[in-house]
């Protein structure tokens, strides 16, 4: 008599998001047996940390994104009580008084107790701004894009003064350029790390209009936020406006910033990572919430106070 099929193993854990916040969690869940199966919609795994050049306020060592990356990569590839699905879109979050439910986007349905949601956050654009007008057809790349062999010796525009700003001064301290960096007053925290870089200009800005010039040169018309109207000339320009956070459809609150907190989501939904909040966005605060969000679900699974 042939024996039935196997069949394969319950998932405890579904994590939706493969940055370091869902890496985290599916290692922290492999480490108390639980079996996850993280959904990443890119084709790699912490796709974000490949494009950082300089890494200063991480542990174990890695001075890069892409050192950093090949670990956390090298680490899930070794824990068989972790699958891994690249490529899968996330196209809806369902949660239910038992489980909840994740939708791909080839229809396929997965379930399990919890839900870790780690998608992470999304670089805001010249049309998600109010403090800046540009025409339809400018299309500008994001800073952390900037190649240091187009900017050497040259005037660049930085719109905004989010901290790929000081990630990108670090990795290039003998690049020889001059940022000029109108920012919202919102930005002012974040400049800091790079107020004294003689490199960078700190423009707080109210308003600011941004053209191309005749001969294909940046131009600017800025009012200060002390009143000062101000016109600024540069031969390239990038954004570094921020971030919004990236959620799928379906079962996440979010506040009225855009961020979904972990507090405010169903108890079978849990955030972590820069979804949480515009505020925590470092690499080590997004291992740690995906760590902390592994084992609330392995307490919580086991009846256990946490």
């Amino acid at each position: 008599m042939t024996p039935p099929p196997l069949l394969p193993p319950a998932t405890d854990l579904l994590i939706v998001g493969g940055g370091p916040a869902g890496c985290a969690a599916a290692l922290t869940a492999a480490g108390v047996g639980m079996r996850s199966l993280l959904l990443e919609q890119d084709d790699r795994l912490c796709g974000k940390l490949w494009q950082i050049p300089a890494l200063d306020n991480v542990l174990g060592g890695h001075r890069t994104g892409p050192d950093l990356a090949a670990a956390i990569t090298a680490d899930l590839a070794r824990s068989p009580l972790c699958t891994v699905a690249t490529g899968a879109r996330v196209t809806s979050l369902t949660p239910h008084d038992t489980h909840i439910t994740v939708t791909t986007h080839t229809g396929t349905e997965h379930h399990a107790p919890h839900a870790v949601l780690a998608t992470g956050v999304g670089p805001l654009t010249l049309t998600d701004t109010d403090w800046i007008t540009a025409p339809d057809d400018l299309h500008l790349s994001p800073l952390w894009d900037a190649d240091p062999a187009t900017v050497t010796d040259r005037t660049v525009l930085v719109l905004g003064a989010d901290r790929p700003l000081g990630t990108f001064l670090r990795a290039h301290p003998d690049l020889k350029t001059t940022l000029l960096v109108p920012h919202p007053p919102t930005d002012a925290y974040k400049a800091e790390e790079a107020a004294d870089d003689p490199r960078v200009t700190l423009l707080p800005t109210h308003r600011i209009t941004v053209a191309l010039g005749a001969e294909g040169e940046i131009r600017a018309e800025l009012e200060t936020t002390d009143g000062t109207r101000r016109t600024l000339t540069a031969d390239a320009a990038f954004t570094n406006l921020g971030n919004a956070a990236t959620v799928p459809p379906g079962g996440a609150v979010r506040d009225a910033t855009g961020y979904c907190p972990p507090g405010e989501q169903h108890p079978r939904l849990l955030t972590a990572g820069d979804v949480r909040s515009a505020r925590y966005q470092r690499i080590m605060t997004a291992i740690g919430s995906g760590t902390e969000a592994a084992l609330r679900a392995y307490y919580t699974t086991r009846n256990l106070a946490t």
